[in-house]
């Protein structure tokens, strides 16, 4: 019997729904690793610790959600709140340069968003969204980055300022 302060927390405890829980938010962590090494290897700010992190923290607020909600209204407004605090993290990834205005950290804002995607729809076992989108994220990231680089070879586009324009 394991005894803690008094309380039997066997009695508390159901082992199989740890498990599960160990095994969804595995799965959301596995998922966002290809996306965590891309950053970490451009020096991207984010990387092989946030972005794991991203998915665990939305995966586990969301089983959480569920398994003490439910499913409902209430659950929803659960999951906006979840999706507004990932926006704040990603916001922190966002710079912008006074010196000549150029902003940086988009795609790196964007991958934290998507990532914490993944963990929500791991959470409520909708494997085929949280496979597509990581692939999807981790294919923009890749491809994207080969597509930046032939355009600005080939002297990008100009804003109306007469500056060259930078996305991420």
């Amino acid at each position: 019997m394991l005894d803690f302060l008094g309380i039997n927390v066997e009695h508390y405890i159901e082992w199989g729904v740890i498990l599960r829980h160990l095994v969804l938010i595995g799965f959301a962590l596995v998922l966002t690793l290809p996306v965590a090494i891309n950053r970490e290897a451009n020096s991207s700010g984010g990387g092989v610790r946030t972005f794991p992190l991203v998915a665990v923290a939305t995966c586990s607020y969301t089983l959480l959600c569920l398994d003490v909600l439910g499913t409902g209204e209430a659950t929803g407004k659960f999951m906006a709140g979840i999706v507004t605090g990932i926006g704040f993290i990603g916001g922190g990834a966002i710079l912008k340069s006074k010196e000549d205005s150029k902003v940086s950290g988009l795609a790196n804002a964007a991958s934290i968003w998507n990532t914490g995607a993944i963990g929500m729809s791991v959470a409520w076992q909708r494997f085929e969204i949280a496979i597509i989108i990581a692939v999807i994220n981790f294919l923009i990231l890749r491809v994207g980055s080969d597509a930046k680089k032939m355009v600005k070879e080939n002297g990008g586009c100009e804003s109306d300022t007469g500056k060259k324009s930078q996305s991420d």
